[in-house]
């Protein structure tokens, strides 16, 4: 009998992860696709068999194709994702338009995978919450009362976060694995009293739908798209898990979905009538496990939510560590699971947000309006940029075919913009935010260094050897944190010239995130600048969590003082303004890099702009 090896353990072991951290958005569309699909179709034979047809190829091209195949074939050390994809595509672009079209596109990207973030906890969660209805004695339950019980799932989810989630990550993958087997459980028993749905996977079925409805056919695709919804995370989450089980783990899952799906198109057919078609579908074969299987459906919805945040926080992280965003708090919620990081500021401001939507929209199917154009509007920006790698790449094939999905993708996203006076606009509104502050605080960022006007490197150093040389100097090391030696901030020679403070060593400390890689800590001396004035470089991948306090004591630096600039910004511009609030409210980056507070000393400088 054939024994596994470590490293097919290992692959094992990843592919049993990835039921419970990549596939929870994704597993639990069934729940209200084509619930809300047949809220806008009548459920006729025809459009119940064309609108399979397209959920079938949409998750075979926008999943299996764009995602699965093309963009995982992009990757940084294994890691994936929007940022990557900007990190991969900007050293090779030369012409300037070139790159405020990828950093356009990447922005634009970012903002809408956060904003689809907020809508997909709600619509998950209050799905499933609405499968009560179907219980004996509960078919008159109000309204109000799903929305209490689904905003007390999500104040419970999100008041959790910060205790982290590496104790009760095991239990995800089991869960997940359990609710796709009864995925295609149920889904296959009903494919058997109707084993004609087969043809379904023709794309005929779906493009002469599509021909015979027209504009409504069009219109349709709308909601079609919400199958494929999670799809992103198959990419996003490559780096925790590798790309193996992760496509491994997809095969499965696509057929759990397929049969699903095909079974209930074969119960809707027999039941023209059903509301919530997953739950009216397995009451009718089972009604005994109706309860569990209901359990089962919440807990999943709470694993996808829970995916999605965590998700959530990683892109802010990276925002914050390519300069994107502003630094918060961030704390780190476990010493085992590398990248398990919790954001208050965001958390509470998921939190607040997914309980107004769920209070604005009420119902699942008034809040499938609101959903799918965040989605496909980050797919299809992330396609462009595909494209563009591709083209520079020379992969042809791959190129051609990014070319086509990204089209297809884009007819979808054509059709959500339908979505946006019916509550699509919430979409806007919430990617808006995070957009917003990217583009404030980067643009800010270098207005700000502009009106600092920071000292050439050659024009400091004579100065500092003439202060060096004439001073009595103090005892020990003191530390200056810069982020470019060839431009020295104000703050150093404010310190050292005016107010006459320097030390026996004096060490220029640099902090850099590394364009080229997640992951990776490289801490060295550079060449001296001049007798008692060092440089020390610190380069961390953009994803990597890391104490600098620790990284300086291995390297043998035991400081006195570490000083570091402020900036006190005055403004009468409103959009400075915004920008000055920010900096003013947000933790400063030394409490971000978790250095010794007793030993810093903030220099403020005045600064108008």
């Amino acid at each position: 009998m054939k024994k596994f090896n470590i490293n097919e353990k290992l692959e094992l072991n990843a592919t049993m992860k990835s039921f419970g951290l990549v596939f929870g958005d994704i597993g639990t569309s069934p729940i209200y696709t084509l619930t809300v699909i047949f809220l806008l179709l009548k459920p006729t034979e025809s459009n119940i068999i064309g609108i399979l047809s397209l959920i079938i190829w949409t998750l075979t091209i926008i999943v299996s194709c764009k995602y699965v195949w093309l963009a995982m074939s992009l990757s940084k050390r294994g890691e994936g994702g929007t940022v990557v994809l900007m990190e991969i595509l900007l050293p090779m672009l030369k012409k300037s338009k070139n790159v405020v079209l990828c950093l356009i596109l990447a922005y634009l990207g970012i903002s809408l995978l956060i904003g689809d973030g907020i809508i997909t906890p709600a619509i998950s969660i209050l799905s499933a919450v609405e499968g009560i209805r179907l219980l004996p004695h509960f078919h008159h339950i109000s309204q109000d009362i799903l929305i209490l019980i689904a905003s007390l799932i999500a104040c419970a989810l999100l008041c959790y976060q910060h205790k982290g989630t590496d104790k009760i990550a095991n239990l995800f993958s089991p869960i997940m694995i359990i609710w796709f087997l009864a995925l295609f459980f149920y889904g296959l028993m009903y494919f058997i009293k109707m084993p004609s749905m087969i043809k379904v996977v023709s794309p005929y079925y779906g493009l002469n739908f599509l021909y015979q409805n027209g504009f409504i056919g069009f219109l349709s695709l709308s909601e079609v798209i919400l199958c494929a919804t999670g799809g992103e995370a198959l990419y996003a989450d490559m780096g925790h898990l590798r790309r193996r089980p992760i496509t491994q783990a997809w095969c499965l899952v696509f057929v759990a979905l397929l049969f699903n799906y095909l079974g209930q198109g074969a119960y809707l057919i027999q039941n023209m009538g059903a509301k919530n078609i997953l739950f009216g579908m397995v009451y009718n074969l089972t009604p005994s496990l109706y309860i569990p299987f209901l359990v089962l459906s919440i807990f999943a919805t709470v694993i996808a939510s829970q995916a999605m945040i965590s998700g959530i926080f990683s892109i802010v992280y990276q925002a914050i560590t390519t300069r994107l965003m502003p630094m918060l708090k961030i704390d780190y919620t476990s010493d085992k699971i590398k990248g398990q990081i919790y954001i208050g500021t965001v958390n509470w401001f998921l939190l607040a947000a997914i309980l107004i939507i769920i209070l604005v929209f009420r119902t699942s199917d008034k809040l499938a309006a609101a959903y799918g154009l965040a989605v496909m509007g980050a797919v299809v920006f992330a396609g462009v940029l595909m494209i563009m790698i591709f083209h520079k790449q020379k992969k042809r094939v791959k190129f051609f075919f990014t070319i086509v999905v990204t089209s297809i993708a884009s007819i979808y996203f054509a059709s959500t913009l339908f979505k946006i006076p019916y509550g699509g606009y919430w979409s806007l509104i919430l990617a808006s935010i995070p957009l917003g502050v990217i583009i404030i605080y980067t643009f800010g960022q270098k207005k700000l260094f502009k009106t600092l006007k920071p000292i050439a490197q050659e024009v400091f150093l004579p100065s500092y050897n003439e202060v060096y040389s004439k001073l009595n100097k103090i005892s020990g090391t003191g530390l200056f944190l810069v982020r470019d030696v060839k431009h020295i901030p104000p703050y150093v020679a404010h310190t050292m010239f005016k107010n006459e403070i320097i030390y026996e060593n004096n060490i220029f400390v640099s902090i850099i995130r590394k364009n080229h890689g997640p992951y990776g800590v490289h801490a060295f001396y550079r060449k001296d600048l001049a007798p008692g004035l060092k440089v020390f470089e610190i380069r961390l991948g953009y994803m990597e969590l890391e104490n600098v306090e620790n990284i300086l004591r291995k390297a043998g630096i035991f400081e006195k003082t570490i000083f570091y600039g402020q900036e006190e910004i005055i403004t009468n511009n409103i959009i400075w303004k915004m920008f000055a609030f920010m900096k003013r409210n947000v933790p400063s980056y030394v409490l971000f890099y978790k250095l010794p507070p007793n030993e810093l000393h903030g220099v403020i400088s005045r600064v108008k702009m």
